[in-house]
C-alpha cells in the first residue's frame, strides 16, 4: 500500500492509503506522494518521491513533478530544488525563537 493525493485543478484534494490497483480504478487524478520525503529528500534514505509529502490544499505541479505548500509571505521565495518556501534572509541559528516579520522582512524574536 502507499499513499495517494487527489489533485484537482493543481491543488490536492485529499490524501488516502490505497493498493495501486484500487487507484487505477478511480477517476480523476490521484498522484502517489511519500511520506517520509521532505525538501527532495527520503528521511529514511531511499529514493524520495514528488519533492514533499501531499498535504491537503498544498499545490502540485506536474511540470516540476512536485507537492510544494502554498507561498507564506509574499516576500518568500521558492526553492526549485527543495520546493520548500524560503525567507529573503536566514533565520538567526541560535536557541532562541524567532517569527517572521513581513512588514520589516526579518526575522524577531519572541520574547
Amino acid at each position: 500500500m502507499a499513499h495517494y493525493a487527489k489533485v484537482v485543478d493543481g491543488i490536492v484534494e485529499n490524501v488516502i492509503v490505497a493498493d495501486q490497483e484500487w487507484i487505477d480504478g478511480l477517476d480523476g487524478q490521484w498522484v502517489q506522494t511519500s511520506y517520509n520525503t521532505y525538501g527532495g529528500v527520503h528521511l529514511l534514505g531511499n529514493t524520495p518521491l514528488r519533492k514533499n509529502y501531499a498535504g491537503i490544499g498544498m499545490s502540485y505541479n506536474a511540470d516540476r513533478d512536485a507537492f510544494y505548500a502554498s507561498q507564506p509571505y509574499a516576500s518568500w521565495t521558492l526553492d526549485e530544488e527543495t520546493c520548500l518556501w524560503e525567507a529573503p534572509t536566514a533565520k538567526p541559528d541560535d536557541d532562541k525563537l524567532y517569527n517572521w516579520d513581513e512588514d520589516t522582512t526579518s526575522w524577531v524574536e519572541v520574547e
